[in-house]
């Protein structure tokens, strides 16, 4: 399974321990499903996770900066002509379309209205555990 990850699922899993946010990265951690990144939402996880609020321990964020790069599946996404209410998040629709990706997790789903998605799943975190544990029975 491929999913994509907005940066507010990856902020809330490090703030919260065993969160649902939490459970989505230790899946993509533990290698259970993969990860489709590009250049933008990578560098849009480095800028958020470095900021001063987080105080995010900084070996700990590049440490988990490196596995994403490493093990994510880098694509070169095409670019969608569409409206989003927050034209940041075009670049999570484009990489999940270019990359067939099983979804686009995010925890703001009114960001990407159904009209918007084309044929892209997105779901929040709890939605997206219930979807892959349902694909593991």
């Amino acid at each position: 399974m491929k999913i994509v990850l907005d940066t507010n699922v990856m902020v809330s899993a490090l703030l919260r321990t065993g969160s649902v946010p939490a459970q989505v990265l230790d899946v993509i951690l533990g290698r259970q499903v993969t990860l489709a990144l590009d250049h933008r939402i990578f560098a849009e996880y480095q800028d958020v996770l470095y900021r001063a609020e987080f105080m995010f321990p900084r070996d700990r964020v590049a440490d988990l900066l490196e596995f994403l790069w490493r093990s994510g599946e880098r694509i070169d996404a095409e670019p969608l002509p569409i409206g989003l209410p927050d034209a940041d998040d075009l670049k999570f629709i484009e990489v999940a379309v270019s990359a067939l990706a099983d979804a686009l997790v995010t925890g703001n789903l009114r960001h990407f209205p159904a009209r918007q998605r084309h044929g892209v799943r997105v779901l929040n975190p709890r939605q997206w555990l219930e979807f892959w544990a349902g694909t593991l029975r």
